[in-house]
């Protein structure tokens, strides 16, 4: 006879103990998932993914770990047992980001993710084209880059160009459709007594953007005399009797800067070009900040330096005539697909920086905004560089603290952030970013914004990374080191800066020798300066924490659930609930008629959630373990009662109950044991 569970010396609560409990499962298996889709503005985004699990499953969709994708208009999901399916039609530039699909089963929860990138045209170009070396048969556009580039690296750019000076103004028409950089060289096929304005288009593999902003009216007769380089100084002393447009012809603007805008001029009798800075002086404050720039730049006379040459001072507006520096911003130079970046030509611009800087330290005078932008080319050809913008530049008074709450947030100095005494190495700090930024592409403590990037500047704790630093010379880094101290009386001065060891390191045998450096992370430097600038900041900046370079497949994310958003995380948590069920017989126990001596399985298959026990019972009495009989309940919900060696009394009637919080089942079986 089948030996059964003693009853009457068991409470319910003991027989309960007879019960079977389920073997472990195992979390849902992704099979050959997908890491990226792509997908244009407009179309349908499939992104799918396979898994192996066993027994029911619940999943959801959360997108870039903070929102639960709900099926709309634009969203429909497909899931079965073994997949999830998310269909996202019409798909907009703010559907980009990572997409993970979480699995609940018996087992656990699971999660895959996957990045969809999102293309589009990108956005015009985010200035009008700017002119430079204008003689009267050629010239140089150049132009800033789009702040979005629609999710696809910018693979070139259209020039444009409208005659004016006819009857009626001529079509737009192209100048190229193959200029790869942000400036173009017009040397032929303009009249020297025509007059022109350019516009340009940005390209990637969407589509074409729609034109930038029109350039300034170009008269190709006002080329005059390029301003040649300055070897004799003058005392400026401001005209307050005339007003600009007496002595000189405006122009197209070439900048905007923080206290006004700079237009390129020519002088009226000697047809030579300059620079003219006009300032916003509506108010008291402004003018006196504007005159004593004018004041601070009499005494900067150094070839490294911009110079100022002229200046008028009236009721209605304060102008400062500048030489003209045609060569354009240092940083945007390097990117040149036709210009070599090396660590020698490194070492040779910050060379001349500090020699600049060396000077005006002389003076007692701190520049206090130095940064790419305030680097500019001589010309386009060499690599002669002078320093520009001494619009917050302040002169340190004897026995005098100086402290300031002005900057760029990315260049200035812990000091300044914590408004403490600035002194001659808060200049120092900023020439180790631009360095550092040089060298390697990356800035050290630029943020998500301006005061994430301030803590980061307060706290100074920084690194080399490995990878942007691996070609790098230790006599380099040694220099940035001696630069980005935190107390900045350890700091390097500018003379023992001059004095490095990294400074004379290269002569002209070793220069020739060296590796180029990557532009592509000093490219994304710049995009990322650009798109910080505009609304669609935010996206840019999401896509560009998913890049491993600019014009590279976005990488796969991992997904930390500790850092879901609470939504994401109610939802990830709900998941379970979601696979409750009363306990149900997939497939019920049959009856069987067997000989004596046999072995006997009766096998069912369960389903529910939490995981039913089970108890067996054989004629209303609950069966326990022993040598003949045994039970499995495995991880797929199959319950198998074994019986060895039957003998007629084991015949009857026997029921599987599963049992869990929700309810129970049953399912019953006869059994007969022929002699």
């Amino acid at each position: 006879m089948i030996k059964l569970a003693d009853t009457r010396k068991k409470s319910p609560r003991n027989i309960k103990e007879e019960t079977e409990k389920r073997r472990p499962g195992a979390v849902a298996e992704f099979l050959d998932p997908q890491q990226q889709v792509v997908v244009g503005v407009g179309g349908t985004a499939r992104l799918h993914c396979r898994f192996r699990s066993s027994g029911p499953v619940a999943s959801c969709w959360i997108h870039d770990t903070e929102k639960v994708v709900e099926e709309g208009p634009r969203v429909y999901v497909r899931n079965t047992s073994s997949s999830s399916t998310l269909f996202l039609s019409d798909v907009l530039p703010v559907d980009e980001g990572s997409y993970s699909l979480f699995v609940q089963n018996r087992g656990g929860t699971a999660h895959q993710t996957i990045s969809l990138r999102v293309i589009d045209r990108p956005d015009p170009p985010s200035s009008s084209p700017f002119v430079s070396q204008l003689t009267r048969s050629s010239l140089v556009l150049s132009w800033s880059g789009p702040c979005f580039d629609g999710g696809s690296a910018i693979t070139g750019y259209v020039v444009e160009f409208q005659r004016l000076d006819q009857t009626e103004p001529g079509d737009w028409a192209e100048l190229t459709n193959q200029c790869l950089n942000t400036s173009y060289r017009v040397c032929s096929g303009l009249d020297p007594q025509g007059q022109y304005r350019f516009r340009v288009r940005a390209c990637n593999t969407a589509g074409v953007s729609d034109p930038s902003e029109e350039s300034d009216c170009i008269e190709m007769n006002t080329a005059g005399e390029t301003q040649q380089e300055v070897t004799s100084y003058v005392e400026v002393v401001p005209d307050t009797t005339h007003k600009v447009r007496d002595h000189y012809h405006v122009h197209e603007k070439l900048g905007v800067g923080k206290f006004g805008e700079v237009y390129r001029m020519t002088h009226k009798h000697t047809g030579q070009v300059y620079a003219g800075k006009f300032y916003r002086a509506r108010v008291s404050r402004d003018k006196k900040a504007a005159r004593q720039e004018i004041k601070l730049m009499n005494e900067l006379r150094h070839p490294k330096l911009v110079q100022c040459l002229a200046a008028y001072d009236t009721s209605s507006e304060i102008v400062m005539i500048l030489e003209y520096i045609a060569g354009g911003e240092l940083f945007e130079r390097i990117v040149d697909e036709n210009f070599e970046h090396t660590e020698p030509n490194v070492v040779n611009y910050m060379r001349q920086i500090l020699e600049g800087i060396q000077y005006i330290q002389s003076k007692n005078i701190l520049h206090l905004d130095l940064k790419p932008e305030n680097i500019v080319c001589v010309n386009s050809a060499g690599s002669l560089i002078k320093i520009i913008d001494f619009g917050l530049a302040c002169k340190l008074e004897p026995g005098k603290r100086l402290m300031v709450l002005h900057g760029t947030p990315e260049f200035v100095a812990p000091e300044v952030v914590n408004y403490e005494p600035v002194d001659l190495a808060t200049d120092m700090w900023s020439i180790g970013i631009i360095c550092y930024i040089l060298l390697s592409g990356e800035s050290p403590f630029q943020g998500n914004s301006d005061a994430e990037t301030l803590a980061l500047v307060t706290a100074a704790h920084w690194e080399f990374n490995p990878e942007s630093f691996e070609d790098i010379t230790d006599e380099a880094k040694d220099f940035i080191s001696g630069l980005l101290r935190k107390d900045k009386r350890t700091r390097l001065s500018c003379e023992k800066a001059l004095a490095h060891p990294w400074i004379a390191l290269f002569d002209d045998a070793n220069a020739i020798l060296t590796k180029s450096l990557n532009k592509q992370k000093m490219r994304r430097y710049l995009a990322r300066q650009k798109w910080k600038k505009t609304g669609k900041a935010l996206l840019a900046l999401t896509r560009m924490s998913h890049c491993s370079k600019s014009d590279g497949p976005l990488c796969p994310i991992s997904v930390d659930v500790n850092a879901l958003g609470n939504e994401a995380k109610q939802a990830v948590a709900s998941l379970e609930k979601q696979l409750w069920s009363e306990p149900r017989f997939h497939q019920a126990l049959h009856d069987l008629t067997e000989s004596c001596g046999a072995t006997v399985y009766l096998t069912c298959t369960i389903q529910g959630y939490p995981d039913p026990e089970v108890l067996w019972l054989f004629e209303e009495a609950p069966l326990e373990k022993h040598g003949r009989v045994q039970m499995n309940y495995d991880q797929n919900g199959a319950c198998t009662l074994t019986l060895a060696q039957v003998q007629p009394g084991d015949s009857g009637i026997y029921k599987c109950c599963a049992s869990n919080s929700l309810g129970q089942a049953l399912c019953s079986a006869r059994l007969t044991v022929k002699l």
